[in-house]
């Protein structure tokens, strides 16, 4: 499973003027086409007053699924710079909705162009990235007199690698199970380390996930 692409870890707006039109511009985080709508209808409702709502937005691990629309202003104008900075800065599962009120001046397809891709770039700017990656998961089992010198054993090792998470264990009458997330390339380290450990173990793979940390 290939890495996907980056997202945002929290929704983000940030405002603009350009001779006199007001650019209100909000980037959200979503998972799917149907929240993508949910943000859209949700901005519409909050200015109705608004000239123009237009959006571009990026979904899927690949970003394979884009959307655009210029909302009444000229073709090409608004949504297609819009989603060209969410493509160019690398980002899947996120809306944009940049809000325009006139301002009694033209701005000419140029400025528009101008407009609306600035008004997403300073949202992409604000915006917390979260980096995503595949990791693989396992599950280490071990009987209650090797509980502590396991997990003690594992955690400064995730302390110590790069994108490793350990989490809390869960523990029956038999012993404790601990679920390591850890990135493809490691898997060899962690296996090397409970081999030499001395501790008797279960080791058993969970397959692939994908996990999100700040960038």
């Amino acid at each position: 499973m290939p890495d996907p692409l980056d997202t945002i870890a929290a929704p983000v707006r940030t405002e603009s003027e350009v001779k006199g039109s007001r650019f209100l511009a909000d980037l959200r985080p979503v998972t799917d086409l149907e929240g993508a709508e949910s943000v859209i209808a949700e901005v519409r409702r909050e200015f109705h007053d608004a000239r123009h709502h237009c959006i571009a937005l990026v979904v899927g691990p690949d970003g394979q699924r884009q959307r655009s629309n210029d909302d009444g202003e000229p073709s090409g104008t608004a949504g297609a710079p819009m989603l060209a900075v969410l493509r160019g800065a690398g980002l899947t599962d996120v809306v944009a909705v940049v809000t325009r009120w006139f301002g009694g001046t033209l701005l000419g397809t140029g400025g528009l162009t101008r407009a609306y891709g600035g008004a997403v770039t300073d949202a992409v700017a604000a915006a917390t990235r979260l980096r995503r990656r595949t990791v693989e998961r396992l599950a280490v089992t071990v009987g209650h007199e090797d509980v502590g010198r396991l997990e003690h054993r594992l955690r400064v090792w995730a302390d110590a690698t790069d994108l490793a998470v350990v989490a809390p264990g869960t523990y029956d009458a038999d012993g404790a199970r601990f679920e390591v997330s850890l990135l493809p390339g490691d898997v060899d380290l962690v296996s090397t380390l409970l081999a030499e450990s001395g501790l008797t173990y279960q080791l058993e793979p969970l397959g692939q996930a994908v996990r999100s940390f700040p960038a």
